[in-house]
């Protein structure tokens, strides 16, 4: 073979081995890495969820929803005046954070109120979240978590009439669906019944629109159950961002988080006395108690806790107290 043809060949491989890594490139500029990992946190192993996360935005701002069909507008009643308010073009998280947080406290021994970071408190209070009650009184706010009846819950709210308590319950969809009765009973004796969400997701994974409709199912199977709206909010095991903050207080909710829990959906290692000392121990001045109602340990020790704690010169308030207190 000549020079020339040589010079050829040469000249041809590299033009097409040129073009096999240039469309390489190419393909993988136009499949960039998931935006879930770089805006959103990640969930914690093996937690499963059917909600998805939101796409990163156009304009890089994290959090807001994607764009709906005209289909998904009719169906989501987008065009009504009273849900435009919902709209992505009017969202108060636009520009704001979805870093997740996850729920935790610095407990103590001495009955003082557990630390938190000061950063964290001027969040919770820039959208009228709460935590915690005045540390000059001796209030105690009671709440109970409800995803699913385990069959103790008649037997707490029997106790709590013993005692003149009033508990707040945070129920989920699936329990508005499996037990309407014991919901109604809790707001004929007086308690407050709060939004758990219908499905239970990680808040911080899902959009604006789905965040309001998981609250807004909810409600709309409470008031045509009870006649009576919703407006406490206890976000799906503690997470929450600052955009899912705004979102929730725009939809007119409250977050309720707590100062005082403990592992008690599944039984404790010492039955009853120790879900009693586990409270008692952690008593402090404007607490809110989370309990679980689906632990025969709560349930059993409960009747305990509020007689002991009243005997330490605690009184119990609600829901209602706390946020008039702090308005």
């Amino acid at each position: 073979m000549s020079r020339y043809a040589i010079a050829i060949v040469a000249f041809l491989m590299a033009a097409i081995i040129g073009g096999f890594y240039a469309g390489r490139v190419y393909l993988a500029g136009d499949n960039p890495k998931s935006t879930a990992t770089e805006v959103y946190s990640s969930r914690p192993a093996e937690e499963k969820t059917t909600a998805s996360v939101p796409p990163k935005p156009a304009d890089n701002k994290a959090g807001s929803p994607p764009p709906q069909t005209e289909n998904e507008k009719k169906n989501t009643g987008e065009n009504s005046s009273s849900d435009r308010k919902n709209q992505a073009g009017n969202s108060p998280s636009l520009s704001l954070s979805n870093e997740r947080h996850g729920w935790g406290i610095k407990r103590n021994d001495n009955h003082q109120q557990p630390e938190m970071p000061r950063a964290i408190r001027d969040t919770l209070a820039r959208y009228d979240a709460y935590w915690i009650g005045s540390p000059e009184e001796k209030v105690l706010y009671l709440t109970f978590d409800e995803g699913y009846e385990n069959g103790y819950t008649p037997k707490i709210l029997d106790v709590l009439k013993a005692n003149n308590v009033k508990a707040a319950f945070f129920v989920t969809g699936h329990y508005l669906k499996t037990r309407p009765e014991l919901v109604k009973r809790m707001v004929a004796e007086g308690h407050i019944v709060g939004n758990h969400t219908m499905n239970h997701p990680s808040l911080p994974d899902i959009s604006d629109e789905e965040i309001r409709k998981e609250l807004q199912s909810v409600e709309e199977l409470f008031t045509k159950l009870t006649g009576k709206k919703m407006k406490y909010l206890r976000p799906p095991k503690g997470e929450y961002s600052e955009r899912t903050l705004a979102v929730t207080r725009q939809l007119g909710y409250y977050n309720i988080f707590w100062s005082l829990a403990l592992v008690d959906w599944v039984p404790m290692p010492g039955g009853p006395q120790e879900a009693y000392q586990s409270v008692m121990d952690n008593l402090h001045n404007g607490a809110v108690i989370l309990l679980h109602a689906v632990s025969r340990d709560n349930t059993e020790a409960l009747d305990r806790i509020l007689k002991d704690a009243r005997a330490q010169g605690y009184t119990f308030k609600t829901l209602d107290d706390l946020v008039a207190k702090k308005a």
